[in-house]
């Protein structure tokens, strides 16, 4: 297999850096970022099998919670949310929302942003107490624009998620809604240079 050489700037400082070296760079990135669904659905996969002592594994976790948003007839950009919600798992043991909502920031709205990212908080009202947690942490952000909408995304699609018996739709159902709800970056700082 024969292998393509791309060019490649040539700074060694990016002090240094000119148009010419962007412009490569730039290019590149183009078919890089338009390559994001792929890599996220690889690390997606990372979750099959992974059951961490739940009922389900992650992987089946993610694709019920995005098959119950999607069956309650939210949009695309919503599903996605909810499947994406715990791709952090793997990577950030300690702060999986946070990871899922870097990945989703770019395409999606403030609201659906926050949801991601506040959800394990609130997700935890159904369990900390039983870590000896205090399981009203989510009362923290009580008037928030966020706060009704990720109360309800956890009790209605991300606590019962767990469930063996429940019809969960594939992986494959919900890729090409992957991909064009990551086909049109929204927030981002290179929002004009990706146009």
């Amino acid at each position: 297999m024969e292998t393509i050489a791309h060019p490649r700037a040539t700074f060694r400082d990016m002090q240094e850096s000119t148009a010419d070296d962007w412009k490569i760079i730039g290019d590149e990135f183009k078919s890089y970022a338009a390559a994001l669904p792929d890599r996220v659905l690889v690390h997606l996969r990372l979750l099959d099998g992974d059951c961490g002592g739940f009922p389900v594994d992650r992987l089946t976790h993610s694709l019920q919670t995005a098959t119950r948003a999607y069956r309650d007839k939210r949009d695309e950009e919503y599903v996605i949310c909810a499947l994406l919600h715990d791709i952090g798992d793997t990577l950030g043991s300690f702060n999986h929302p946070d990871i899922a909502a870097a990945i989703l920031k770019p395409f999606v709205s403030a609201e659906n942003h926050a949801i991601v990212e506040k959800h394990g908080i609130f997700q935890g009202y159904y369990f900390f107490h039983h870590l000896g947690m205090n399981r009203n942490l989510r009362d923290q952000f009580a008037g928030e624009s966020f706060y009704n909408a990720t109360l309800e995304f956890c009790e209605k699609y991300d606590a019962p998620a767990f469930d063996p018996d429940y019809d969960t739709l594939p992986l494959e159902f919900f890729e090409p809604m992957l991909r064009r709800v990551m086909a049109r970056p929204k927030n981002t700082i290179y929002k004009s240079v990706t146009e």
